[in-house]
């Protein structure tokens, strides 16, 4: 079906893509946002080099459908990461006044104790 050069490059190109990619993990975790770039970028490269080689130009076709997936995984990896870190906020404030509010019924109960005495 496929030519054997055009599964070769197909095959190298992804496993370029990949080697780039853990490469690129070696300094340290990644974001939300970089995770949904590299899944969309392999993702795109995977889908643009089926298409492109069913056209002549599996090649092009990964490239453009890396590109086009590095976008669109980094635009919705970035909406993920947005909303962790409201949450991670929210939660931060929930703490704080979980921890106001346990102060303040300690200051009560003093208080009170306090006025039993007298």
């Amino acid at each position: 079906m496929f030519p054997k050069t055009t599964i070769a490059r197909s095959t190298g190109i992804t496993f370029l893509a990949g080697a780039l990619l853990l490469t690129g993990c070696a300094g340290g975790p990644l974001s939300t946002r970089e995770k949904g770039a590299g899944v969309g970028a392999l993702g795109g490269a995977a889908a643009g080099g089926i298409v492109g080689a069913a056209v002549g130009h599996p090649g092009a076709g990964a490239a453009i459908g890396g590109a086009l997936g590095l976008g669109a995984g980094a635009l919705v990896g970035d909406q993920l990461q947005g909303h962790e870190i409201t949450n991670y906020q929210q939660q931060q404030q929930i703490n704080r006044n979980q921890y106001e509010t346990e102060r303040n019924r300690q200051e009560i109960q003093r208080l009170q104790r306090q006025r039993g005495e007298y």
